[in-house]
């Protein structure tokens, strides 16, 4: 390996000036990525919001080299993705997860989809064997493993898709918009599923999402218009430019809406609560200072 492809780093990713532009056959190149500069770092929930064609899809598929930019470096656990050498240890390091669970799922047998990976990493099977297991346990769907996938919700399926991806055992795991095409239940068990992914595996995760109930989960929150990063804090934060959101066709949770009309009326009350409790806990201050919300 060459060490000019290695940056010393306690970040998982790291993007550095990133541009990425998409050629077509006629008229000018589509500018996709303007000059991002960001790092994720290991242990993070960070969740990554935008309207659709704002480029949050296309920086997904840098983290894990599946694009490499057009300007600029990507960095994965220190090693640059452009390096020929180490294309399979970014892909072991950062895996991906896609809207369609369809489009991942390859066997015809639950446990045998968990295993493929693995199994095409070389992984020996008695090792595979307890990954399965494991990753099956921690999506909740070890009573579905000699189950069909095709006979499946959708929300199990991308559950599913979820354990393929942690039976790699990757450092991080990036999901493009898991639960675009689910139900509301599936939503709330795959949204379920990664939380749990993060806060009891320490899995690094990051979230690409158009929900604003999804990206309030996070610890940390990227807006995208246009190509470039326009806010990145907490949530609690940055859910508090309400109208720097709506100018690029934002909304934002509806706690922190109430919250906003109330502060528009006279009210003075905070905007920073993502939970109803909070938010009622926020109201009641201010009708009944000193209580405590239960």
């Amino acid at each position: 390996m060459n060490t000019t492809d290695v940056k010393k780093t306690d970040n998982i990713i790291t993007l550095e000036h990133v541009t990425f532009q998409y050629n077509k056959e006629e008229g000018t190149p589509v500018q996709v990525l303007k000059d991002i500069s960001l790092d994720i770092q290991a242990g993070s929930f960070v969740a990554v919001l935008g309207h659709n064609g704002c480029g949050k899809s296309t920086l997904a598929k840098h983290m894990n080299a599946i694009l490499l930019p057009s300007g600029g470096t990507v960095y994965v656990n220190g090693i640059d993705t452009r390096s020929d050498e180490e294309w399979m240890e970014v892909r072991r390091t950062v895996g991906m997860v896609f809207q369609n669970p369809d489009n991942q799922i390859v066997s015809n047998v639950v446990e045998e989809d968990v295993a493929f990976a693995p199994e095409n990493l070389g992984v020996p099977s008695e090792e595979i064997r307890r990954r399965v297991d494991k990753a099956l346990e921690i999506v909740g769907m070890s009573a579905y493993s000699t189950h069909a996938p095709h006979l499946l919700s959708g929300g199990q399926k991308q559950r599913v898709a979820i354990a393929g991806i942690i039976a790699m055992e990757p450092k991080c795991i990036v999901l493009d918009e898991p639960t675009a095409m689910l139900d509301p239940i599936g939503r709330q068990e795959v949204l379920e599923t990664i939380v749990k992914l993060n806060r009891e595996q320490g899995t690094t995760v990051v979230l690409i999402t158009h929900h604003m109930d999804e990206a309030a989960q996070a610890d940390r929150l990227i807006v995208m218009n246009d190509g470039s990063v326009i806010a990145d804090g907490h949530p609690k934060t940055v859910f508090q430019q309400v109208e720097e959101l709506k100018g690029v066709g934002l909304t934002v949770p509806d706690t922190i809406a109430l919250l906003y009309q109330l502060r528009q009326a006279g009210v003075d009350v905070p905007l920073d609560a993502l939970s109803v409790e909070e938010c009622a806990a926020a109201i009641a201050q201010v009708i009944r200072p000193n209580t405590t919300v239960k």
